[in-house]
């Protein structure tokens, strides 16, 4: 069914089961082969790609909303997701339906409640619903084409991010179980965007007590395999509480 189509039945529904004049739009972030990776949406019958996003239904509070919205793209649970931006200027997204009817549930005006997510990109299993023609994984750095005002959105979340890391740990969601120290500092170097000092990091890593040494190491290589970690996830989740100590 062509798009037009789609979005002309759907939003008749729509009226009746989501609340007026608000969306959500959601910024993924996954890491994957060293690279920071955001999750981008190709609009049926377009070359443009979207953020993840949807509705809120009257019977849901809004952090609800998002994670049905990220369940029904990705196939997991209990994702880590965090409220950070309205985004409310005007004709934010009016202009992309500009072809359809003004009584078109998708061309009324709507403020937008920005989330980020982090997952662990080996749990995700991507959905291409009717709207969209492909669901990919990008790196945070070759972004295609974005529609409406998402690629504000996404600059805005990754600027969040980057602030946060000066007082919340982060990693616990996008790398796998157990890792390597280098690997860690790997991701907060491309969420940063700056290379960091191997020796601060290690020790600095080490001073926020988060990290539980294993007597295992990476197997492979021509150098010595680097020990591995996992989090101590009761002082992690006590550090997202209460923050971290110093800054990067």
């Amino acid at each position: 069914m062509e798009f037009k189509k789609i979005i002309e039945e759907k939003s008749k529904q729509a009226w009746e089961i989501y609340l007026p004049n608000l969306s959500i739009d959601c910024v993924v972030f996954g890491f994957h082969d060293a690279l920071v990776k955001v999750l981008v949406v190709k609009m049926k019958e377009n070359n443009l790609w979207a953020l993840p996003g949807g509705y809120i239904l009257k019977t849901e509070n809004i952090k609800e909303a998002a994670s049905r919205i990220l369940h029904q793209r990705t196939g997991v649970t209990n994702i880590y997701l965090q409220q950070f931006r309205v985004f409310s200027d005007l004709n934010r997204s009016e202009g992309f339906f500009e072809a359809f009817e003004n009584t078109i549930w998708n061309k009324q005006r709507f403020l937008s409640v920005g989330f980020y997510a982090l997952v662990d990109f080996s749990t995700v299993k991507l959905v291409v619903d009717n709207f969209s023609d492909a669901c990919e994984w990008k790196a945070i750095d070759e972004l295609p084409e974005l529609m409406m005002d998402h690629q504000y959105i996404f600059d805005k979340a990754l600027g969040t991010l980057r602030k946060e890391l000066n007082y919340k740990p982060i990693g616990f969601n996008l790398l796998p179980e157990k890792f390597t120290m280098p690997e860690l500092q790997k991701l907060y170097e491309i969420i940063l965007g700056k290379k960091l000092n191997r020796g601060n990091f290690f020790r600095k890593m080490l001073r926020y007590d988060i990290l539980i040494k294993l007597d295992e190491s990476r197997k492979g290589g021509a150098h010595k395999a680097p020990d591995l970690y996992k989090f101590d996830v009761e002082k992690y989740q006590l550090a997202l509480k209460d923050g971290l100590n110093e800054g990067w």
